[in-house]
């Protein structure tokens, strides 16, 4: 089975994390998607939706910046552990509270997740771990794996935003209740986060020690950093729980429809993250970053303006099997520009920023749905998109990588 979850070459310890990543998927895939009808059931504003994303991704960074500053104090495994028991804590918060107050302070110190991508304080502790578990294109197909098992797993949490309707029609449960019950799972999947994390082996003597701070690659990191929060930022403006919203406001869809959509966006990217190894050993992984990322943002814009529902889906749909292929390259990417001993750093270097910028767009987007600006947060996330793909091959196509 771990041969099915880690590329030869790699530790066997890399299963473990993919596991563990894929798990986080299914629940913040539902989550998500359920997120914007739980507040606006609970009475809340469209507006309101839009603050408490961003306050999950704010919090988020956060976290994942005092993790980047403290956390070589601590063994990996040990900042695992916390954080799957800050998910426990988040999942029964949200499922038992109902003032907006106390549940943006939840959102705020807790773990959930409400875009398509992870921007969690898990993501670069598991991150360095697995630079570390293979090498050259050993690692990039790794990282393919563990995109592409997580966005599988996301897929099929969004189809299981149906599940509280379901309950409603079929079993007589009211549905804020079934709502909160899904929360529930969120916090049960923290337990089993936590069992599988304290599996992990200990790092072997005197790895910690090799960890430094940036050094000679400081320049490369800071650049990707920079850019990267500018697609950070530009994606924050259509996470999937507002992305959700905009599907039932501004063309009526339906809880289970918008599951059902989610889940063949969510195919279509995991198929993409499959291709992403063998395109990048042809076109190398800045090219397939970069020339995959282009007609997925034009799709966006286009999509933004569709008159239709059809054309609309059709677009975003065209959309998702392009958008995420730079996903398991940017990532291999990064790891490959610095030297081994830099890894851990470069991965909290560049996650921090990217959560913060991710924090800052989604209350932007809620204030533009609320004043009936449908279209802006769609199109506006396309065009910075755009810039972010120019400028990234631009300023990194001719830097060389420390290995393949």
């Amino acid at each position: 089975m771990s041969r099915l979850l880690a590329p030869g070459g790699a530790a066997p310890f890399a299963a473990t994390l993919v596991v563990g990543r894929a798990l986080r998927a299914f629940v913040d895939g539902y989550v998500a998607v359920l997120l914007p009808a739980y507040l606006l059931a609970l009475g809340f504003d469209v507006w309101s939706v839009g603050v408490l994303s961003t306050a999950t991704l704010l919090g988020s960074a956060l976290l994942t910046l005092a993790v980047g500053a403290w956390g070589h104090r601590f063994a990996q495994r040990r900042l695992l552990a916390a954080a799957a028991l800050l998910m426990i804590a988040t999942g029964i918060g949200f499922a038992g509270l109902s003032q907006f107050w106390p549940l943006l302070a939840v959102a705020f110190v807790g773990t959930l997740n409400p875009s398509s991508g992870d921007v969690s304080v898990f993501l670069p502790l598991e991150h360095a771990q697995l630079a570390g578990a293979a090498q050259g294109d050993a690692r990039t197909s790794l990282f393919a794996r563990y995109s592409l098992l997580a966005t599988l797993a996301a897929a099929c949490g969004a189809l299981a935003a149906a599940v509280p309707a379901w309950l409603a029609e079929r079993a007589g449960i009211e549905l804020l209740t079934a709502l909160r019950l899904m929360f529930v799972g969120y916090s049960v999947a923290g337990v089993v986060l936590l069992w599988l994390y304290r599996r992990l082996p200990d790092p072997p003597a005197g790895q910690a020690e090799a960890k430094t701070a940036l050094g000679p690659s400081r320049g490369i990191v800071f650049r990707l950093a920079a850019l990267f929060s500018l697609d950070a930022f530009a994606g924050g403006l259509v996470v999937n729980s507002l992305m959700s919203l905009w599907l039932m406001q501004r063309f009526g869809l339906s809880l289970a429809a918008a599951g059902s959509f989610f889940f063949w966006t969510g195919l279509l990217s995991a198929a993409s993250m499959l291709a992403a190894p063998w395109v990048a050993r042809r076109i190398g992984l800045l090219n397939t970053m970069v020339f995959t990322h282009l007609p997925a943002n034009v799709a966006l814009v286009g999509a933004a303006f569709a008159p239709t529902l059809p054309l609309a889906l059709a677009l975003l749909l065209l959309r998702a099997a392009l958008s995420q292929m730079d996903v398991p390259t940017r990532t291999a990417y990064v790891m490959s520009a610095v030297t081994p001993a830099e890894r851990a750093a470069a991965a909290s270097v560049t996650a921090v920023p990217r959560s913060l910028a991710a924090a800052l767009s989604p209350s932007l987007a809620g204030g533009l749905f609320a004043a009936g600006w449908l279209a802006a947060p769609l199109a506006a996330c396309g065009l910075l998109k755009i810039v972010y793909d120019l400028a990234l091959w631009a300023s990194c196509r001719k830097h060389r990588l420390q290995d393949r």
